[in-house]
């Protein structure tokens, strides 16, 4: 799992009526991309990560050109 800064976190809740907790990936840890990271999360709230296998990555679009 790779990521850069702006990147999204998503955390898939894990049992019914949960919902999924997203967040903006503000720095990166470890090496090339790799985890752990700093997210803040939608209610403000910042943390560290190392993403399990109910985490998705959302890579924010960049753009090229005009």
């Amino acid at each position: 799992m790779r990521a850069t800064v702006g990147d999204q976190l998503v955390q898939h809740g894990r049992v019914v009526g949960q919902h999924d907790k997203v967040g903006e990936i503000v720095e990166v840890l470890g090496r090339e991309g790799n985890p752990p990271y700093r997210v803040r999360f939608e209610d403000g709230h910042e943390g560290v990560c190392s993403p399990g296998p109910d985490t998705e990555i959302r890579h924010r679009e960049t753009t090229t050109g005009p």
